[in-house]
């Protein structure tokens, strides 16, 4: 096997907000102590995960119910994030070789009353809300004020984001997607991270849930990625979930959004049977929108051990040629105080069909050598962060 083309598919799969906790710079960020897995694991009085047991999730923190074992059968490690800030487009972005040194622009207190003045400007909307808050409760207190008036929910959170939610029939989804693109141009130089349309159902505060057709609108990569890379080499770069959006679409040849995790994991392995080479990058939300931020302890239990169900039917389908990479992008402690992402370091499980037990990949010191490795194993280089390739391929390769 040759390192200038070691694998013809790499299936790189985001576990969003599935940190591991012990960030040298966790109390930077308020988040001291923080440990999504371990306190998960550590809730539930024990976590069932025995394929992500087997690779060696539990060789790299101690994890209720899950010892580690002897021999991992994939390479193993946990990354720090360099960047700064904790959020999801930082942490991406970081894992394809762009690593944040100015980060995204926050409004813990709500927008500027400049902000909203350019809002109503392009929008001819005056919006409610205009808070940080959780998305289920802003919806629950406005959510029959939007109804009777047909004002727009504006919110926002601890991240770089500007939401805007919007009952589907008072505001189409297709309408709310049009002032979101309008608002992402008007905030590109503020540097707000992400415009989100969070479209919502039902007939009073008693039943109004959001749908799955929240959609995010992204502040554009500042440069190159190993995106752009693989795909100006003709290479399939398939994003599954919300890597389209992450990424404003740059350097993906094709794309399919998702409902939920379980959709994800159909759709990644339907776009892995269709794939002839080049990488499918899936980013599972579930663990860090419908759990991590609800402080849901149990749900994000449940859904580990849904996606750990999943892994052999997706290692079944691999060739000799064939990567599988499974790591996140922050955390999103579901046990600490407030319903934020948690400044953390996360896990890296590398395994294809020839490994019969994974090396110890250590603490790697930035996000970026993950996209550094999936550079070279297709034989391109970003020039950011140290590829972990050998680590992976047998002796005389």
């Amino acid at each position: 096997m040759n390192s200038s083309s070691a694998f013809e598919r790499v299936v790189l799969i985001v576990l969003d907000g599935v940190g591991i906790g012990g960030a040298q710079d966790a109390e930077d960020y308020g988040d001291s102590g923080a440990d999504t897995l371990g306190h998960v694991s550590e809730a539930c009085m024990g976590l069932r995960l025995p394929h992500m047991q087997r690779l060696g999730i539990g060789n790299l923190l101690p994890l209720a119910g899950i010892p580690p074992v002897r021999r991992p059968a994939a390479a193993h490690g946990r990354m720090q994030e360099c960047s700064v800030g904790k959020d999801t487009t930082t942490g991406h972005w970081e894992l394809t070789g762009i690593i944040q040194e100015r980060p995204f622009a926050t409004f813990p207190r709500g927008f500027p009353r400049e902000i909203i003045d350019e809002f109503v400007a392009i929008t001819g909307l005056e919006p409610l809300g205009n808070v940080a808050a959780s998305g289920t409760e802003i919806i629950r207190l406005l959510g029959e004020e939007h109804m009777r008036t047909g004002r727009p929910i504006v919110y926002t959170s601890a991240d770089s984001v500007f939401q805007i939610a919007a009952h589907e029939e008072v505001i189409s989804v297709e309408t709310l997607y049009d002032i979101c693109r309008q608002t992402r141009r008007m905030l590109d130089p503020y540097r707000v991270g992400r415009v989100i349309a969070r479209p919502f159902v039902g007939s009073s505060s008693d039943d109004f849930v959001r749908t799955s057709r929240r959609h995010d609108f992204s502040f554009a990569p500042p440069g190159p990625t190993v995106l752009d890379l693989l795909a100006e080499k003709k290479l399939t770069v398939y994003g599954v979930g919300k890597i389209r959006d992450i990424f404003k679409g740059q350097g993906l040849t094709d794309y399919s959004c998702t409902k939920d995790n379980a959709d994800g994991m159909a759709k990644t392995l339907d776009a892995f049977s269709a794939t002839s080479r080049g990488l499918i990058f899936t980013n599972l939300v579930d663990f860090d929108m419908l759990y991590g931020h609800r402080l849901d302890t149990e749900g994000f239990a449940h859904a580990l051990e849904a996606f750990d169900r999943w892994l052999p039917s997706m290692m079944q389908a691999m060739g000799p040629k064939d990567l599988l990479i499974v790591t996140a992008d922050h955390g999103c402690d579901p046990t600490t105080p407030g319903s934020d992402h948690t400044r953390e370091d996360v896990p890296v499980l590398v395994w294809h069909p020839g490994l019969d037990s994974g090396k110890d990949l250590g603490v790697r010191q930035s996000f970026a050598d993950l996209g550094a490795t999936v550079g070279a194993a297709f034989g391109v280089d970003l020039g950011v962060g140290e590829a972990f390739l050998d680590e992976l391929l047998p002796k005389g390769c």
